[in-house]
């Protein structure tokens, strides 16, 4: 077959086991055709055909974000951005700023606040937010999404008092007197969401395409999303006008797995553009709010294991139910029990025969008590992991899990016991940037260092080639696309990212200063083309 476009003299890792490394690959269409030397591939070229000289440069396959909730992250690119936010002070004066501009009684949303980088650590509460918008209602959701800030006027509209009962699987944090300070924890976030008008069809289709040509110049092709009908909706409509250039799986909420099921919905479902994943289920809640469901107490929170989202009851029901109808489980697990619960369940279904050609993953796998680690090979389970959680929460770590942390991002533990892993960002918790992902698990570092030696637990890092995959190979097997995604191979969609410096060669801590140079999708350029 000839080739319609040849890209040659470059530093090609093509994550094939059988051909790793090559100098040059030919795509007709939206495929490879072959791989290898510059001379072979260019023999291939038809006669009005184009050929790309890489000038040495390093390309890898397209990155695939395995965990993402990529509608909230277009609507986040243009709500109130709070991350990065050293003070309270400076959180309040953004949500002023934003007040200012906006008609009274409209809602003001956001994200991305920590308090526990804001002296004292301690949450903020609903009268600090009436002083910047007193006239706006308010809802700032953390960084981790699974705690919000909402301010006096948000309390009132969705009708949360004193006198309003925590929902099962959330907390309404209130005062000594019982009153609600303006902070909602894991499900008790949802009594807001009813005043919170849903983004229309054309808003969620801006969002998303904003968003794509963001994670384009980041080299992803690919992303796995959590999200509902809006976001299935305007993946599908840019489908149809032929604008989509990212490869989704779309995972269902669990509160639709029975309308899932009724319309005979079943994992894989789709083409190479948008496809079923699985049910998305929360088994707990997160490390920043203290959710995160535990074996043993939080570090000097003696009265602390966390929040039970989904118990072992529900969730072996959930289980029953999906694997029954041919849907895989994707399930959140961030503590160690609620790793465990999930892991027990999931061992009873494969035992009971349930779903054995079904790939289950856990997300997070946050902190693992080491008698569990095993486990995910054992059972064939993913481990759906964001690398940068690890960087970026490892003080949190440290200060309510303690000891515990040796076990926490264990991405090397899990590597070695035969566990495979797909990584990704959790955006908009964390930024998409998968140069910065791979930065996070192979040096285990911040950007400036910290925590200084040779990372933070430096057991658990991985080298960038492992990495890459997890981005590339492991994404793509954990999405069940690995026959088509993941790598450079003959008979692939040709989706490449071209890098500005050997991220398998330079120091470690140098891989943060590599760009993004070129994204291919499906054969075609949707960035950087200029460069060549």
């Amino acid at each position: 077959m000839q080739a319609d476009l040849v890209l040659f003299n470059g530093n090609i890792h093509t994550m094939d086991p059988e051909r790793p490394r090559v100098s040059a690959v030919a795509v007709a269409g939206d495929r490879f055709v072959a791989t290898g030397s510059d001379s072979e591939m260019r023999s291939l070229l038809a006669p009005r055909g184009r050929a790309v000289d890489l000038r040495g440069a390093t390309v890898v396959p397209g990155f695939i974000d395995a965990h993402i909730h990529f509608l909230s992250y277009g609507l986040s690119l243009q709500e109130i951005d709070l991350s990065g936010v050293g003070a309270l002070s400076s959180a309040l004066e953004k949500v002023g700023q934003r007040a200012a501009a906006t008609e009274p009684g409209q809602w003001l949303m956001g994200r991305g606040w920590d308090q526990s980088v804001w002296t004292g650590g301690a949450f903020p509460s609903a009268a600090q937010l009436d002083t910047v918008a007193e006239a706006h209602p308010v809802y700032l959701a953390r960084k981790c999404g699974h705690a919000a800030w909402v301010n006096s006027l948000a309390l009132e509209q969705v009708g949360i008092t004193a006198h309003t009962e925590d929902p099962e699987g959330g907390e309404i944090v209130r005062d000594g007197e019982g009153k609600p300070t303006g902070i909602l924890l894991e499900k008790a976030m949802e009594l807001a969401f009813p005043c919170m008008a849903e983004p229309a069809d054309g808003e969620a289709v801006a969002a998303v395409r904003h968003a794509q040509e963001v994670v384009n110049r980041m080299g992803i092709v690919g992303v796995h999303t959590k999200e509902g009908a809006a976001s299935l909706r305007a993946f599908q409509q840019l489908r149809a006008e032929g604008d989509l250039t990212l490869r989704t799986v779309a995972q269902i909420p669990v509160a639709e797995l029975d309308s899932a099921i009724r319309l005979g919905l079943r994992t894989g479902l789709g083409d190479e553009f948008v496809r079923i994943g699985g049910v998305k289920v929360f088994s707990d809640g997160a490390l920043g709010p203290r959710t995160a469901w535990m074996l043993a107490r939080y570090d000097g929170e003696p009265d602390n294991t966390g929040i039970v989202v989904t118990g072992a009851e529900e969730m072996a029901d959930i289980i029953a139910r999906a694997t029954d109808a041919g849907l895989a489980v994707v399930t959140h697990a961030i503590g160690d029990r609620a790793n465990r619960m999930v892991l027990d369940t999931l061992e009873e279904s494969r035992r009971a025969g349930r779903g054995l050609n079904l790939r289950h993953r856990i997300e997070h796998a946050q902190v693992l008590h080491p008698e569990d680690i095993h486990r995910f090979a054992q059972l064939d389970i993913i481990a759906s992991v964001q690398p940068i959680h690890a960087t970026q929460d490892m003080l949190l770590a440290d200060r309510y899990w303690g000891e515990r942390s040796r076990y926490a991002y264990a991405f090397r533990s899990l590597w070695d016991s035969g566990a495979k892993l797909a990584f990704g960002s959790d955006a908009p918790v964390e930024t998409p940037d998968v140069i910065q992902g791979i930065h996070a698990a192979v040096t285990r570092m911040r950007a400036d260092g910290s925590p200084g030696g040779d990372g933070w637990y430096p057991d658990e890092r991985l080298t960038v080639e492992e990495a890459v995959w997890a981005y590339t190979g492991g994404a793509a097997y954990a999405g069940s696309t690995e026959s088509s995604q993941g790598s450079i191979e003959a008979g692939k969609l040709a989706d490449l990212v071209v890098l500005s410096q050997d991220i398998f060669t330079i120091h470690p801590m140098a891989i943060l200063e590599t760009d993004v140079e070129a994204t291919l999708f499906g054969g075609a350029f949707v960035w950087g083309e200029s460069a060549f």
